[in-house]
């Protein structure tokens, strides 16, 4: 069964949203390598990873339905922020975005009566609402603490064991 020629472009722009993702997630990683905060880098290296077996995950898809893989150019990651608050606001809205986006393709499937593409894609709707909520678990934890150096280290450290927990 061939990909509609609609639902193939937004795949492989989903393709690309994710491989944006794990850069963008890189580049947080790079900031906090810069920082005292290992557990907070540790946490964003983990994201990056995560978005790249997605994006894997989306290239075979691609393939699999007879589709044509394009692979898109990606820009240059921020890696400069002011607080470790601003970086998981950054990657709040970051994951709201792509949440959005697989509603789209969740939208078009259906509209093409793509079921196999609805089925493919339920796995990333449930995914985006355990990302969304955990990074915004964070940020809330974040505003909380504001800038008292106790609670970041202590943010610090349960981000370290967020990522051994799911590594």
């Amino acid at each position: 069964m061939k990909l509609a020629t609609k639902l193939q472009t937004a795949l492989n722009d989903q393709l690309g949203l994710e491989l944006v993702s794990a850069y963008a997630y890189l580049g947080m990683a790079a900031y906090f390598q810069q920082s005292p905060f290992t557990g907070f880098a540790q946490w964003m290296q983990l994201q990056s990873h995560e978005e790249l077996a997605h994006a894997q995950k989306f290239f075979n898809y691609i393939g699999e339905r007879n589709g044509k893989v394009k692979l898109q150019a990606l820009p240059e990651p921020q890696s400069d922020y002011k607080s470790p608050l601003q970086v998981f606001q950054t990657s709040l809205a970051h994951e709201q975005k792509v949440s959005a986006a697989i509603c789209g393709i969740y939208e078009l499937a259906l509209a093409e009566k793509d079921f196999a593409t609805l089925s493919f894609l339920k796995w990333f709707l449930d995914e985006q609402v355990e990302e969304e909520k955990t990074v915004g678990e964070m940020v809330a934890k974040l505003e909380m603490v504001g800038d008292n150096r106790n609670g970041l280290f202590h943010l610090d450290k349960l981000a370290a064991k967020r990522g051994d927990r799911i590594a």
